[in-house]
Protein backbone atom coordinates (compact mmCIF):
# COMPACT_ATOMS: atom_id res chain seq x y z
CA UNK A 1 0.00 0.00 0.00
CA UNK A 2 1.45 3.37 -1.05
CA UNK A 3 2.26 5.90 1.59
CA UNK A 4 -0.22 8.77 1.19
CA UNK A 5 2.38 11.21 2.50
CA UNK A 6 5.08 10.24 0.02
CA UNK A 7 5.91 12.34 -3.04
CA UNK A 8 4.98 9.50 -5.36
CA UNK A 9 1.47 9.10 -3.94
CA UNK A 10 0.79 12.82 -4.33
CA UNK A 11 1.54 12.74 -8.06
CA UNK A 12 -0.84 9.81 -8.80
CA UNK A 13 -4.58 8.97 -8.53
CA UNK A 14 -4.44 8.34 -4.86
CA UNK A 15 -4.41 11.98 -3.85
CA UNK A 16 -6.06 12.76 -0.59
CA UNK A 17 -7.10 16.29 -1.55
CA UNK A 18 -8.43 17.08 -5.06
CA UNK A 19 -6.23 19.43 -7.08
CA UNK A 20 -6.18 20.63 -10.66
CA UNK A 21 -3.79 18.40 -12.60
CA UNK A 22 -2.03 19.31 -15.82
CA UNK A 23 -4.29 18.50 -18.78
CA UNK A 24 -7.41 18.19 -16.63
CA UNK A 25 -9.85 20.63 -18.31
CA UNK A 26 -13.16 19.20 -16.86
CA UNK A 27 -14.48 21.18 -13.93
CA UNK A 28 -16.29 19.07 -11.30
CA UNK A 29 -20.14 19.21 -11.32
CA UNK A 30 -22.66 18.23 -8.64
CA UNK A 31 -24.91 15.19 -8.88
CA UNK A 32 -27.92 17.44 -9.18
CA UNK A 33 -26.34 19.35 -12.04
CA UNK A 34 -25.58 16.11 -13.85
CA UNK A 35 -29.14 14.86 -13.30
CA UNK A 36 -30.51 18.13 -14.64
CA UNK A 37 -28.30 17.94 -17.74
CA UNK A 38 -29.35 14.35 -18.35
CA UNK A 39 -33.00 15.31 -17.93
CA UNK A 40 -32.62 18.08 -20.53
CA UNK A 41 -30.87 15.80 -22.97
CA UNK A 42 -33.39 12.98 -22.62
CA UNK A 43 -36.42 15.24 -22.85
CA UNK A 44 -34.88 17.11 -25.79
CA UNK A 45 -34.14 13.91 -27.67
CA UNK A 46 -37.36 12.05 -26.80
CA UNK A 47 -39.90 14.83 -26.42
CA UNK A 48 -42.77 12.70 -27.74
CA UNK A 49 -42.78 8.91 -28.18
CA UNK A 50 -45.23 6.03 -28.65
CA UNK A 51 -44.32 2.80 -26.88
CA UNK A 52 -45.81 -0.63 -27.38
CA UNK A 53 -45.59 -2.95 -24.42
CA UNK A 54 -47.36 -5.07 -21.85
CA UNK A 55 -48.68 -3.49 -18.65
CA UNK A 56 -47.05 -4.75 -15.48
CA UNK A 57 -47.48 -3.71 -11.84
CA UNK A 58 -50.34 -1.28 -12.47
CA UNK A 59 -51.23 0.60 -9.27
CA UNK A 60 -53.36 3.65 -8.57
CA UNK A 61 -52.45 5.51 -5.40
CA UNK A 62 -54.52 7.65 -3.05
CA UNK A 63 -53.60 10.86 -4.86
CA UNK A 64 -55.34 9.57 -7.99
CA UNK A 65 -52.13 9.10 -10.02
CA UNK A 66 -51.29 5.70 -11.52
CA UNK A 67 -47.89 3.96 -11.73
CA UNK A 68 -47.01 1.03 -13.96
CA UNK A 69 -44.30 -0.55 -16.06
CA UNK A 70 -44.28 -1.28 -19.79
CA UNK A 71 -42.23 -4.29 -20.83
CA UNK A 72 -41.41 -6.49 -23.79
CA UNK A 73 -39.07 -9.42 -24.23
CA UNK A 74 -35.90 -7.39 -23.81
CA UNK A 75 -36.53 -4.30 -21.65
CA UNK A 76 -38.80 -2.55 -19.18
CA UNK A 77 -39.58 1.11 -18.55
CA UNK A 78 -41.48 2.74 -15.70
CA UNK A 79 -44.46 4.90 -16.47
CA UNK A 80 -46.64 7.47 -14.74
CA UNK A 81 -50.19 8.55 -15.58
CA UNK A 82 -51.28 11.70 -13.82
CA UNK A 83 -54.73 11.90 -12.22
CA UNK A 84 -56.29 13.95 -15.01
CA UNK A 85 -55.24 11.47 -17.70
CA UNK A 86 -56.30 8.40 -15.69
CA UNK A 87 -59.95 9.51 -15.64
CA UNK A 88 -59.86 10.06 -19.39
CA UNK A 89 -58.72 6.54 -20.32
CA UNK A 90 -61.18 4.57 -22.44
CA UNK A 91 -60.57 1.33 -20.52
CA UNK A 92 -59.44 0.13 -17.12
CA UNK A 93 -55.72 -0.81 -17.32
CA UNK A 94 -54.86 -4.30 -16.14
CA UNK A 95 -51.66 -6.28 -15.87
CA UNK A 96 -50.83 -8.44 -18.88
CA UNK A 97 -52.68 -6.27 -21.41
CA UNK A 98 -50.66 -5.04 -24.40
CA UNK A 99 -51.07 -1.32 -25.02
CA UNK A 100 -49.65 1.55 -27.01
CA UNK A 101 -48.72 4.43 -24.71
CA UNK A 102 -48.16 7.94 -26.00
CA UNK A 103 -46.20 10.41 -23.90
CA UNK A 104 -42.82 11.94 -23.23
CA UNK A 105 -39.63 10.46 -21.79
CA UNK A 106 -38.18 12.13 -18.74
CA UNK A 107 -35.92 11.27 -15.85
CA UNK A 108 -36.55 10.95 -12.13
CA UNK A 109 -33.36 12.22 -10.44
CA UNK A 110 -34.49 10.96 -7.06
CA UNK A 111 -33.87 7.38 -8.22
CA UNK A 112 -31.55 7.95 -11.14
CA UNK A 113 -33.91 6.40 -13.69
CA UNK A 114 -35.80 7.39 -16.75
CA UNK A 115 -39.58 6.95 -17.23
CA UNK A 116 -42.41 7.83 -19.55
CA UNK A 117 -45.13 10.30 -18.61
CA UNK A 118 -48.15 8.74 -20.34
CA UNK A 119 -50.63 11.17 -21.81
CA UNK A 120 -52.72 8.71 -23.82
CA UNK A 121 -52.98 4.94 -23.84
CA UNK A 122 -54.86 2.58 -26.15
CA UNK A 123 -55.04 -1.16 -26.49
CA UNK A 124 -52.57 -2.55 -29.01
CA UNK A 125 -55.07 -3.99 -31.46
CA UNK A 126 -58.26 -6.02 -31.23
CA UNK A 127 -56.41 -8.99 -29.80
CA UNK A 128 -55.38 -6.99 -26.77
CA UNK A 129 -58.94 -5.71 -26.43
CA UNK A 130 -60.30 -9.24 -26.44
CA UNK A 131 -57.71 -10.32 -23.89
CA UNK A 132 -58.78 -7.48 -21.60
CA UNK A 133 -62.41 -8.45 -22.13
CA UNK A 134 -61.77 -12.07 -21.20
CA UNK A 135 -59.87 -11.11 -18.06
CA UNK A 136 -62.66 -8.82 -16.90
CA UNK A 137 -65.27 -11.44 -17.74
CA UNK A 138 -63.46 -14.07 -15.68
CA UNK A 139 -63.11 -11.67 -12.76
CA UNK A 140 -66.79 -10.69 -12.68
CA UNK A 141 -67.95 -14.26 -13.22
CA UNK A 142 -65.85 -15.32 -10.26
CA UNK A 143 -67.75 -12.80 -8.12
CA UNK A 144 -71.08 -14.35 -9.16
CA UNK A 145 -72.35 -11.41 -11.22
CA UNK A 146 -73.34 -13.75 -14.08
CA UNK A 147 -74.98 -16.43 -11.90
CA UNK A 148 -78.07 -17.80 -13.64
CA UNK A 149 -79.75 -18.45 -10.28
CA UNK A 150 -79.79 -14.72 -9.57
CA UNK A 151 -81.79 -13.88 -12.71
CA UNK A 152 -85.19 -12.24 -12.11
CA UNK A 153 -88.35 -13.14 -14.01
CA UNK A 154 -89.78 -10.48 -16.29
CA UNK A 155 -93.26 -9.12 -15.47
CA UNK A 156 -95.95 -10.44 -17.80
CA UNK A 157 -97.53 -7.05 -18.50
CA UNK A 158 -95.36 -4.14 -17.23
CA UNK A 159 -97.21 -0.88 -16.70
CA UNK A 160 -94.05 1.27 -16.98
CA UNK A 161 -90.90 0.46 -18.98
CA UNK A 162 -87.66 2.38 -18.49
CA UNK A 163 -85.33 2.62 -21.51
CA UNK A 164 -81.65 3.55 -21.19
CA UNK A 165 -80.38 4.62 -24.61
CA UNK A 166 -79.54 7.56 -26.82
CA UNK A 167 -82.58 9.82 -27.30
CA UNK A 168 -81.68 10.67 -30.92
CA UNK A 169 -80.85 7.30 -32.49
CA UNK A 170 -83.04 4.87 -34.38
CA UNK A 171 -83.02 2.50 -31.39
CA UNK A 172 -85.54 4.42 -29.28
CA UNK A 173 -87.81 4.91 -32.30
CA UNK A 174 -87.75 1.19 -33.05
CA UNK A 175 -88.56 0.32 -29.44
CA UNK A 176 -91.42 2.81 -29.19
CA UNK A 177 -92.85 1.75 -32.55
CA UNK A 178 -92.74 -1.93 -31.62
CA UNK A 179 -94.34 -1.33 -28.23
CA UNK A 180 -97.10 0.70 -29.87
CA UNK A 181 -97.81 -2.13 -32.34
CA UNK A 182 -97.86 -4.88 -29.71
CA UNK A 183 -99.19 -3.32 -26.50
CA UNK A 184 -99.11 0.45 -25.84
CA UNK A 185 -97.23 0.99 -22.59
CA UNK A 186 -96.00 3.98 -20.59
CA UNK A 187 -92.29 4.45 -21.40
CA UNK A 188 -89.66 6.48 -19.49
CA UNK A 189 -86.49 7.29 -21.47
CA UNK A 190 -83.25 8.08 -19.63
CA UNK A 191 -81.04 9.72 -22.30
CA UNK A 192 -77.36 8.70 -22.22
CA UNK A 193 -74.31 8.56 -24.43
CA UNK A 194 -73.85 5.05 -25.78
CA UNK A 195 -70.17 5.33 -26.81
CA UNK A 196 -67.15 7.49 -26.23
CA UNK A 197 -65.80 9.23 -23.17
CA UNK A 198 -68.21 9.22 -20.23
CA UNK A 199 -70.66 6.78 -21.84
CA UNK A 200 -70.11 4.04 -19.28
CA UNK A 201 -70.63 6.42 -16.35
CA UNK A 202 -73.87 7.77 -17.84
CA UNK A 203 -75.28 4.30 -18.54
CA UNK A 204 -74.43 3.06 -15.05
CA UNK A 205 -75.90 6.21 -13.50
CA UNK A 206 -79.12 5.82 -15.49
CA UNK A 207 -79.61 2.23 -14.34
CA UNK A 208 -79.00 3.18 -10.71
CA UNK A 209 -81.31 6.19 -11.15
CA UNK A 210 -84.22 4.06 -12.36
CA UNK A 211 -83.61 1.63 -9.50
CA UNK A 212 -83.66 4.48 -6.96
CA UNK A 213 -87.14 5.74 -7.94
CA UNK A 214 -89.48 5.15 -5.01
CA UNK A 215 -92.85 3.49 -5.66
CA UNK A 216 -95.82 5.83 -5.47
CA UNK A 217 -93.79 8.99 -6.13
CA UNK A 218 -94.37 11.71 -8.73
CA UNK A 219 -92.27 9.74 -11.23
CA UNK A 220 -93.56 6.18 -11.73
CA UNK A 221 -91.09 3.42 -10.92
CA UNK A 222 -90.41 1.16 -13.93
CA UNK A 223 -91.52 -2.46 -13.77
CA UNK A 224 -88.91 -3.34 -16.44
CA UNK A 225 -85.70 -1.72 -17.79
CA UNK A 226 -84.31 -2.05 -21.32
CA UNK A 227 -80.66 -1.09 -21.91
CA UNK A 228 -80.33 -0.66 -25.68
CA UNK A 229 -77.85 0.39 -28.36
CA UNK A 230 -77.46 -0.27 -32.07
CA UNK A 231 -74.75 -2.40 -33.62
CA UNK A 232 -71.11 -1.46 -33.99
CA UNK A 233 -67.54 -2.60 -33.56
CA UNK A 234 -66.16 -3.90 -30.31
CA UNK A 235 -64.69 -0.47 -29.69
CA UNK A 236 -68.09 1.18 -30.24
CA UNK A 237 -69.76 -1.20 -27.80
CA UNK A 238 -66.98 -1.07 -25.23
CA UNK A 239 -68.92 1.12 -22.79
CA UNK A 240 -71.20 -1.88 -22.16
CA UNK A 241 -68.17 -3.97 -21.20
CA UNK A 242 -67.04 -1.53 -18.51
CA UNK A 243 -67.01 -2.89 -14.98
CA UNK A 244 -69.13 -0.03 -13.60
CA UNK A 245 -71.94 -0.74 -16.07
CA UNK A 246 -71.85 -4.49 -15.48
CA UNK A 247 -72.04 -4.02 -11.71
CA UNK A 248 -74.94 -1.58 -12.06
CA UNK A 249 -76.87 -4.11 -14.19
CA UNK A 250 -76.16 -7.00 -11.82
CA UNK A 251 -77.14 -4.94 -8.77
CA UNK A 252 -80.40 -3.58 -10.21
CA UNK A 253 -83.50 -4.78 -8.35
CA UNK A 254 -85.75 -4.17 -11.37
CA UNK A 255 -85.81 -6.89 -14.08
CA UNK A 256 -83.55 -5.78 -16.94
CA UNK A 257 -83.25 -6.72 -20.61
CA UNK A 258 -79.95 -6.15 -22.44
CA UNK A 259 -80.39 -5.16 -26.10
CA UNK A 260 -76.89 -4.00 -27.11
CA UNK A 261 -75.79 -4.38 -30.72
CA UNK A 262 -76.97 -6.96 -33.21
CA UNK A 263 -77.49 -10.66 -32.68
CA UNK A 264 -73.81 -11.48 -33.25
CA UNK A 265 -72.58 -8.78 -30.84
CA UNK A 266 -71.90 -9.82 -27.26
CA UNK A 267 -71.03 -7.61 -24.30
CA UNK A 268 -70.56 -8.31 -20.61
CA UNK A 269 -73.85 -6.55 -19.92
CA UNK A 270 -75.58 -9.43 -21.73
CA UNK A 271 -74.25 -11.88 -19.13
CA UNK A 272 -75.28 -9.72 -16.16
CA UNK A 273 -78.78 -8.87 -17.43
CA UNK A 274 -81.83 -10.94 -16.56
CA UNK A 275 -82.50 -11.52 -20.26
CA UNK A 276 -80.57 -10.82 -23.46
CA UNK A 277 -82.35 -9.68 -26.61
CA UNK A 278 -80.67 -10.03 -30.01
CA UNK A 279 -81.84 -6.54 -31.07
CA UNK A 280 -83.60 -3.56 -29.48
CA UNK A 281 -86.74 -4.42 -31.46
CA UNK A 282 -86.65 -7.95 -30.09
CA UNK A 283 -86.31 -6.49 -26.58
CA UNK A 284 -89.58 -4.62 -27.07
CA UNK A 285 -91.21 -7.86 -28.22
CA UNK A 286 -89.94 -9.68 -25.14
CA UNK A 287 -91.07 -6.89 -22.83
CA UNK A 288 -94.81 -7.00 -23.59
CA UNK A 289 -97.27 -9.47 -25.06
CA UNK A 290 -99.36 -8.73 -28.16
CA UNK A 291 -102.49 -6.91 -27.06
CA UNK A 292 -104.56 -8.42 -29.86
CA UNK A 293 -103.46 -11.90 -28.79
CA UNK A 294 -104.41 -11.09 -25.22
CA UNK A 295 -107.85 -9.92 -26.28
CA UNK A 296 -108.29 -12.99 -28.46
CA UNK A 297 -107.22 -15.22 -25.58
CA UNK A 298 -109.61 -13.44 -23.21
CA UNK A 299 -112.44 -13.83 -25.72
CA UNK A 300 -111.61 -17.52 -25.99
CA UNK A 301 -111.58 -17.89 -22.23
CA UNK A 302 -114.93 -16.09 -22.05
CA UNK A 303 -116.48 -18.39 -24.63
CA UNK A 304 -115.07 -21.45 -22.90
CA UNK A 305 -116.44 -20.21 -19.58
CA UNK A 306 -119.85 -19.62 -21.11
CA UNK A 307 -119.89 -23.07 -22.71
CA UNK A 308 -118.83 -24.71 -19.47
CA UNK A 309 -121.52 -22.83 -17.54
CA UNK A 310 -124.19 -23.78 -20.09
CA UNK A 311 -123.10 -27.42 -20.05
CA UNK A 312 -123.08 -27.46 -16.27
CA UNK A 313 -126.58 -25.96 -16.22
CA UNK A 314 -127.88 -28.53 -18.68
CA UNK A 315 -126.41 -31.42 -16.71
CA UNK A 316 -127.85 -30.07 -13.49
CA UNK A 317 -131.28 -29.80 -15.08
CA UNK A 318 -131.04 -33.37 -16.33
CA UNK A 319 -130.12 -34.60 -12.86
CA UNK A 320 -133.03 -32.62 -11.36
CA UNK A 321 -135.52 -34.09 -13.82
CA UNK A 322 -134.23 -37.59 -13.07
CA UNK A 323 -134.63 -36.99 -9.34
CA UNK A 324 -138.15 -35.64 -9.84
CA UNK A 325 -139.13 -38.83 -11.57
CA UNK A 326 -138.01 -41.06 -8.70
CA UNK A 327 -139.29 -38.87 -5.86
CA UNK A 328 -142.75 -40.12 -4.58
CA UNK A 329 -145.84 -37.91 -4.87
CA UNK A 330 -146.64 -35.51 -2.10
CA UNK A 331 -149.78 -37.24 -0.86
CA UNK A 332 -148.05 -40.62 -0.83
CA UNK A 333 -145.08 -39.13 0.94
CA UNK A 334 -147.06 -37.11 3.52
CA UNK A 335 -150.13 -39.42 4.05
CA UNK A 336 -148.66 -41.57 6.85
CA UNK A 337 -147.34 -38.51 8.60
CA UNK A 338 -150.75 -36.80 8.45
CA UNK A 339 -152.47 -39.86 9.92
CA UNK A 340 -149.88 -40.12 12.63
CA UNK A 341 -150.40 -36.43 13.41
CA UNK A 342 -154.17 -37.01 13.80
CA UNK A 343 -153.57 -39.96 16.15
CA UNK A 344 -151.15 -37.95 18.21
CA UNK A 345 -153.65 -35.08 18.39
CA UNK A 346 -156.39 -37.35 19.75
CA UNK A 347 -154.01 -38.90 22.25
CA UNK A 348 -152.94 -35.43 23.25
CA UNK A 349 -156.50 -34.36 24.10
CA UNK A 350 -157.06 -37.43 26.29
CA UNK A 351 -153.70 -37.01 27.88
CA UNK A 352 -154.42 -33.38 28.68
CA UNK A 353 -157.73 -34.25 30.37
CA UNK A 354 -156.10 -36.96 32.45
CA UNK A 355 -153.27 -34.69 33.28
CA UNK A 356 -155.65 -31.91 34.41
CA UNK A 357 -157.55 -34.37 36.65
CA UNK A 358 -154.37 -35.59 38.25
CA UNK A 359 -153.15 -32.04 38.69
CA UNK A 360 -156.44 -30.98 40.34
CA UNK A 361 -156.13 -33.84 42.87
CA UNK A 362 -152.59 -32.92 43.63
CA UNK A 363 -153.67 -29.30 44.01
CA UNK A 364 -156.44 -30.18 46.44
CA UNK A 365 -154.13 -32.30 48.56
CA UNK A 366 -151.55 -29.59 48.50
CA UNK A 367 -154.10 -26.93 49.50
CA UNK A 368 -155.27 -29.04 52.52
CA UNK A 369 -151.75 -29.69 53.59
CA UNK A 370 -150.98 -26.05 53.13
CA UNK A 371 -153.92 -24.95 55.33
CA UNK A 372 -152.94 -27.43 58.08
CA UNK A 373 -149.40 -26.27 57.91
CA UNK A 374 -150.52 -22.64 58.24
CA UNK A 375 -152.65 -23.45 61.33
CA UNK A 376 -149.80 -25.38 62.90
CA UNK A 377 -147.46 -22.47 62.31
CA UNK A 378 -150.01 -20.02 63.80
CA UNK A 379 -150.54 -22.23 66.90
CA UNK A 380 -146.83 -22.61 67.38
CA UNK A 381 -146.37 -18.85 67.14
CA UNK A 382 -149.19 -18.24 69.68
CA UNK A 383 -147.75 -20.84 72.02
CA UNK A 384 -144.37 -19.12 71.80
CA UNK A 385 -145.92 -15.73 72.62
CA UNK A 386 -147.90 -17.18 75.53
CA UNK A 387 -144.81 -18.89 76.90
CA UNK A 388 -142.83 -15.68 76.73
CA UNK A 389 -145.66 -13.73 78.40
CA UNK A 390 -145.99 -16.29 81.22
CA UNK A 391 -142.28 -16.18 81.82
CA UNK A 392 -142.51 -12.39 82.05
CA UNK A 393 -145.44 -12.70 84.53
CA UNK A 394 -143.54 -15.19 86.63
CA UNK A 395 -140.51 -12.93 86.66
CA UNK A 396 -142.71 -10.06 87.94
CA UNK A 397 -144.59 -12.22 90.58
CA UNK A 398 -143.98 -11.58 94.34
CA UNK A 399 -143.09 -15.24 94.69
CA UNK A 400 -140.01 -14.61 92.60
CA UNK A 401 -139.14 -11.75 94.90
CA UNK A 402 -139.70 -13.93 97.99
CA UNK A 403 -137.55 -16.63 96.44
CA UNK A 404 -134.66 -14.15 96.42
CA UNK A 405 -134.90 -13.75 100.30
CA UNK A 406 -137.46 -10.97 100.60
CA UNK A 407 -140.77 -11.00 102.61
CA UNK A 408 -143.95 -8.90 102.66
CA UNK A 409 -146.06 -7.79 105.67
CA UNK A 410 -149.84 -8.00 106.14
CA UNK A 411 -152.01 -6.68 108.97
CA UNK A 412 -153.64 -9.22 111.21
CA UNK A 413 -156.30 -10.34 111.13
CA UNK A 414 -157.47 -8.35 108.10
CA UNK A 415 -154.67 -9.68 105.86
CA UNK A 416 -154.23 -6.29 104.20
CA UNK A 417 -150.74 -5.83 102.89
CA UNK A 418 -148.79 -3.27 104.85
CA UNK A 419 -146.48 -1.19 102.69
CA UNK A 420 -145.03 1.23 105.26
CA UNK A 421 -143.70 1.33 108.83
CA UNK A 422 -146.52 3.62 110.02
CA UNK A 423 -149.12 1.16 108.76
CA UNK A 424 -147.36 -1.68 110.54
CA UNK A 425 -147.30 0.29 113.83
CA UNK A 426 -150.94 1.11 113.41
CA UNK A 427 -151.81 -2.58 112.97
CA UNK A 428 -150.00 -3.78 116.04
CA UNK A 429 -150.12 -7.44 115.01
CA UNK A 430 -148.81 -8.41 111.59
CA UNK A 431 -147.99 -11.51 109.62
CA UNK A 432 -144.63 -11.88 107.81
CA UNK A 433 -144.94 -13.82 104.62
CA UNK A 434 -141.80 -15.70 103.52
CA UNK A 435 -141.17 -18.01 100.60
CA UNK A 436 -141.84 -21.10 102.60
CA UNK A 437 -144.80 -19.76 104.69
CA UNK A 438 -146.19 -16.98 106.99
CA UNK A 439 -145.00 -16.03 110.51
CA UNK A 440 -147.17 -13.99 112.95
CA UNK A 441 -145.50 -11.10 114.77
CA UNK A 442 -146.42 -8.32 117.27
CA UNK A 443 -144.83 -4.91 117.15
CA UNK A 444 -143.53 -3.20 120.33
CA UNK A 445 -142.41 0.31 121.18
CA UNK A 446 -138.96 1.00 122.44
CA UNK A 447 -138.96 0.06 126.14
CA UNK A 448 -141.16 -3.04 125.63
CA UNK A 449 -144.68 -1.44 125.43
CA UNK A 450 -146.84 -2.71 122.56
CA UNK A 451 -148.27 -0.52 119.88
CA UNK A 452 -151.95 0.09 120.21
CA UNK A 453 -154.19 -0.87 117.36
CA UNK A 454 -155.38 2.10 115.39
CA UNK A 455 -159.01 3.11 115.72
CA UNK A 456 -161.27 2.22 112.85
CA UNK A 457 -161.64 5.90 112.09
CA UNK A 458 -157.96 6.25 111.53
CA UNK A 459 -157.23 6.28 107.78
CA UNK A 460 -155.13 3.50 106.47
CA UNK A 461 -151.79 4.37 105.06
CA UNK A 462 -152.07 1.69 102.42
Amino acid sequence: MADPFSDTAQDGAGRLVAEQLPGDNAAPVSVGELALKLKRIVEGEFGHVRLRGEISGYKRVASGHAYLSLKDDSAVIDGVIWKGQVSGLAFQPQDGVEVIATGRITTYPGRSKYQIIIERMELAGEGALMALLEKLKAKLAGEGLFDVRAKKLLPFLPRVIGVVTSPTGAVIRDILHRLEDRCPTHVLVWPVKVQGDGAAAEVAGAIRGFDAIAPGGPVPRPDLIIVARGGGSIEDLWAFNEEAVVRAVAGCSIPLISAVGHETDTTLVDFAADLRAPTPTAAAEMAVPVLADLRLALDGYGQRTERCARRHHERARERLEALVRVIPRRDALLGPQRQRADDLGARLDRGLERRVTLARGVLDRSAGALRLSVLERQLAASHDRLTRTWRLVESLSHKSVLARGYAYVSARPSGVVVGSAAGARGSGAVTLHFRDGPVDARLERPGGKAYEKASPDQPSLL
